[in-house]
């Protein structure tokens, strides 16, 4: 069932998304050639509890972390660990905080010094999936809009949308209905309502689409290829679509 959230609901959720928000940022500031994964996550956790929220996925389903980290052909749940970040690497950041009753969720893809031109590419195709779809979200709209908005566009640069992992309603809980596909058919799927909270996020393959997932839970890109993911939490109001873990000028 979707829930739709009050003005005063949404007021609420405000803080859990806006501390979301700056921890992505401030993992973003973090990425560097020589830092490894868990001194980022370790980071991340002390900035989210010194800010009275709990980080979202620490715990949730049994994960060890308070993000997940996925690098170059990683795809989404990496696990913070001692791997060094290198030269060239695009490292994928997803992480949530949870405060006041309620969670935010955001994601995004940073390059490690200077990437490759495909690395390049791919990051800024889905980042731009990503605000194609929140563009999409308006009131009476349905997900088939959204969906199409991501797939069209990664599918003109030759890259694919993955398939088995969608986003998500947010709000009291990390994962809430609807689920949100990154493909679809325009006019189609369930209709967009005020007082709907959605994280978007695009997940893209530079080649195919098809995932493998490891023992410990991390997917990657069966090609072997690179992969990139960003996210926003988003409430659709009457005037549109707003997002709530905005961190940086577009």
């Amino acid at each position: 069932m979707v829930v739709l959230k009050t003005s005063k609901e949404l007021s609420d959720m405000k803080l859990s998304c806006k501390i979301s928000a700056q921890a992505l940022k401030l993992a973003g500031e973090l990425i560097k050639p020589g830092v490894s994964t868990a001194y980022v996550d370790q980071m991340l956790h002390e900035f989210i509890v010194s800010q009275g929220a709990k980080p979202t996925f620490l715990g949730y389903g049994g994960f060890p972390a308070s993000c997940c980290i996925s690098v170059n052909d990683e795809v989404i749940h990496g696990i913070p660990s001692g791997r060094v970040i290198e030269e060239g690497d695009i490292v994928s950041v997803d992480v949530g905080a949870a405060i006041n009753g309620y969670t935010g969720d955001n994601a995004a893809t940073f390059a490690a010094g200077k990437v490759s031109e495909e690395a390049q590419k791919i990051m800024d195709v889905t980042k731009e999936c990503l605000y194609r779809a929140i563009e999409a979200a308006q009131p009476g709209n349905r997900l088939g809009d959204v969906g199409y908005a991501v797939e069209s566009y990664a599918k003109s640069f030759g890259f694919a949308v993955v398939r088995d992992y969608v986003g998500h309603g947010v709000g009291r809980k990390l994962h809430e209905s609807p689920s949100i596909p990154n493909y679809g058919t325009p006019g189609h799927g369930l209709k967009l309502l005020p007082g709907m909270t959605l994280a978007i996020e695009p997940m893209i393959n530079a080649k195919g689409s098809e995932v493998v997932v490891k023992k410990d839970g991390t997917v990657l890109t069966r090609s072997g290829s690179l992969s990139a993911h960003f996210e926003h939490t988003i409430a659709i109001t009457a005037s549109g679509p707003v997002i709530m873990t905005e961190w940086e000028e577009r």
